[in-house]
């Protein structure tokens, strides 16, 4: 069995992999996402992105934030070998909206803004309001699993080094 310590170090990358890709998709093929979400709207960069390159000696790591940022420095950051280590993202679905920060280490979920929903008017209202919450934190989780899920299975598939690599590869070369 593989040490804790030693697996994280070995499999990092796939978080890394992952969010990356969820750009491309958010980016290229979002018709996907509503394989997993009946009600999905639209799937967004929010307002950080975190790059690292391993490549080079020093380890460049590149943060692009604020509102309606620029991409383009982002995606010449993929261009110079760099992969996605932190994805702000805005998910809609219906006329719900979350915003939450995925970390491609741990698939850590920080950050999470469910929809604003109304205040228990009463006590015998609260235990709705507590589902509802409960509800929406899962319906986000749930959505995060399914994908993560189905990344997992493309990855281990041929068809991610025929198929998908080459896809996203043109995407940051033509972007």
């Amino acid at each position: 069995m593989l040490d804790v310590a030693v697996a994280y170090n070995r499999y990092q990358f796939l978080g890394e992999e992952f969010l990356t890709w969820l750009w491309y998709v958010i980016e290229k093929d979002q018709h996907l996402i509503k394989k997993f979400d009946n009600d999905f709207v639209a799937l967004e960069i929010g307002n950080r992105i975190v790059f690292e390159n391993r490549r080079k000696e020093s380890g460049e790591r590149i943060t692009i934030k604020g509102d309606g940022a620029s991409l383009e420095e982002g995606i010449l950051t993929l261009q110079k070998g760099a992969l996605v280590t932190e994805l702000n993202v805005v998910y809609k679905s219906a006329e719900l909206t979350w915003q939450f920060t995925l970390k491609g280490e741990s698939l850590n979920v920080s950050s999470l803004n469910i929809p604003n929903t109304g205040l228990p008017e009463s006590d015998e209202d609260l235990e709705g309001f507590v589902l509802e919450k409960i509800f929406l934190y899962d319906k986000i989780l749930n959505f995060l699993e399914n994908i993560f899920f189905h990344f997992v299975k493309l990855r281990l598939s041929n068809r991610w080094q025929h198929k998908m690599v080459p896809k996203i590869r043109n995407w940051i070369q033509s972007a």
